[in-house]
């Protein structure tokens, strides 16, 4: 991939240019309905870059006003699960797409891919080869040399009894295949006679022991687009060497109609990795807890940590499309959802490293009230009522004995807002045995009330906190990244060796308000002073208030000139 690059907003797209001349008059798809496709393998959950092919298949139907179906592309039984399809469609419809009634499995097709492949080897343009694995490795030849078979010319009356005794299971799992008559000498390797069918005896989770071999995905692909009738089959860069192939099979077979590929570049995004098998060792390995781990790029985990499908949409629209692989900074997307939140997410008070602040004049016993905004970007959203009482919790880090120089906050002496309320004076503080402050104390001035100065003196620090006599308790979850490097895939070794041992904290016995004890998922909040934080979907209940850090609050995305 190339370096990083900063991601623009995009003008045009070389997809819609292409389908623009295919659908005009005397295109290829002269008044027809533009019809895409997402095939997802249900071997996994879907992450970050699935996105980016979900938003391109959708959304490119959306703009044309047609249609666009969901697939499970389930050919390979190896690790697919009934629980990766659900999951998939979860996190389509969460992203605000739908695929109405167009849901297939590529396995609906199998008798009829059976059927295309026989056609080939009547045709004479298909074999069956009893090379191994080994086999086929070492004959499979270099640039300067051409593959070789010598099974290539294999009667077809004997290939079709292979085939069909294939089929019925008298074959052991990799003594056969079924090969594609192409061109043993081509510099395209994938066209040097490939494998089109193998034999494989694993369950398959809907067609169970029906079937004992499966098409290749560079088979059985074009041939499910042509059944669905898709007019523009929208892949990523690695498919575009596949292409040959698929256009090969389906002028060769009798497709009922002739889908038109175009390749456009995946995302890549620093400081993660998206590859399947990759995050499933993650997972496997109990080196995250679960696909939806919000340190995982996965849309699921992305949902658990607080991101929105409208942050991901506005992502992904921002970093366009174009066929050159590129990096984009995992901070552009953590400036997307800065974004979005800023618009919608109420502000509210909590306290993470609680120290206890007592206001040593506030009369005992009482307790006031304060209306204070819940989101200042939206009016409609209205205020609420937060106590006030002589005991407060706030960050142990506002306040310091011995302030270090520019040290705004409260220190013996000095004077801070308590947001909304009133400004403190500090007078000091009480250390334990070890000499740890565990209380700090302050004198509050009536005079202030909402912070107001009526004599018109600046005080320049302003501090959240919480009534410590009417607040909530909460854990609160802090994450980075998942991997200490940009690119965990570059270095020697595993990527496992630049795993994050700091990319989760968790912190027991905060402090927040007490009407966050009834906030549910996937509600967010801003935490002021702190970041962006939602409700944990899994783990937060009442009684027990769990939060994920979404993001901070400052923004580290810094566009490249």
């Amino acid at each position: 991939m190339s370096e990083n690059t900063t991601p623009e907003v995009m003008t045009g797209n070389f997809i819609h240019d292409f389908i623009d001349e295919d659908i005009a008059e005397g295109g290829k798809y002269e008044g027809k309905k533009v019809h895409t496709r997402f095939p997802p393998e249900p071997n996994g959950y879907l992450h970050i870059g699935h996105a980016k092919a979900i938003c391109v298949d959708f959304g490119t139907a959306e703009k044309y006003n047609g249609l666009c179906n969901l697939r499970m592309d389930d050919t390979n039984p190896t690790k697919e699960d009934v629980e990766y399809v659900d999951a998939i469609k979860e996190d389509i419809k969460w992203l605000g797409f739908d695929w109405d009634d167009r849901f297939y499995y590529a396995s609906d097709y199998f008798e009829q891919m059976y059927g295309y492949a026989v056609e080939l080897i009547k045709k004479g343009l298909a074999y069956v080869c009893e090379l191994n694995a080994e086999q086929m490795r070492e004959y499979r030849g270099d640039t300067q040399t051409p593959a070789k078979s010598p099974y290539r010319d294999r009667p077809v009356e004997e290939s079709l009894d292979l085939f069909e005794r294939m089929r019925k299971g008298e074959f052991e799992d990799g003594s056969m295949t079924l090969r594609a008559k192409i061109d043993l000498a081509s510099g395209n390797f994938n066209m040097r006679d490939p494998v089109i069918y193998r034999i494989n005896r694993l369950k398959h989770h809907r067609t169970g022991d029906n079937w004992c071999i499966y098409p290749m995905y560079d088979f059985a692909h074009p041939i499910e687009d042509a059944i669905e009738g898709i007019t523009h089959s929208l892949c990523t860069l690695e498919f575009e060497s596949h292409r040959p192939l698929y256009d090969w099979v389906i002028e060769n077979i009798s497709a009922p109609s002739k889908p038109r590929q175009i390749e456009f570049a995946r995302l890549g995004i620093n400081n993660t990795v998206m590859s399947k098998r990759k995050l499933r060792e993650l997972v496997e390995n109990n080196h995250v807890n679960g696909w939806d781990d919000p340190r995982m790029p996965t849309l699921c985990g992305l949902r658990r940590r607080g991101y929105t499908p409208k942050s991901i949409r506005s992502f992904i629209d921002q970093i366009g499309v174009s066929k050159v692989n590129s990096i984009v900074e995992y901070s552009f997307l953590e400036h997307c959802l800065r974004d979005d939140l800023n618009e919608s997410a109420e502000r509210t008070m909590c306290v993470i490293h609680p120290i206890k602040l007592i206001l040593t004049n506030y009369p005992e016993g009482k307790t006031e009230e304060f209306e204070v905004e819940n989101n200042p970007n939206r009016p409609e959203d209205g205020t609420r009522t937060v106590t006030f009482s002589r005991e407060c919790w706030i960050e142990a880090e506002d306040f310091m004995e011995e302030p270090i120089k520019k040290y705004q906050r409260l220190y013996p002496g000095n004077e801070v807002r308590l947001k909304s309320t009133y400004i403190v004076k500090c007078t000091g503080c009480k250390k334990d045995e070890n000499g740890n402050v565990v209380e700090v104390y302050a004198e509050y001035d009536p005079e202030t009330r909402g912070g107001n100065t009526p004599d018109g003196r600046k005080v320049r620090g302003t501090i959240h906190w919480v009534d410590a006599n009417n607040c909530a308790d909460a854990e609160v979850r802090l994450y980075d990244n998942l991997f200490t490097v940009p690119d965990p895939d570059a270095g020697e070794g595993s990527f496992l060796d630049y795993l994050n041992p700091n990319s989760l904290e968790i912190l027991k016995n905060c402090k927040a308000e007490k009407n966050l004890e009834t906030a549910t998922a996937p509600k967010s909040f801003q935490f002021m002073r702190l970041g962006y934080f939602c409700v944990d979907n899994k783990d937060s209940k009442p009684g027990h208030l769990v939060f994920n850090r979404s993001v901070s609050l400052k923004d580290g995305f810094k566009p490249k000139k």
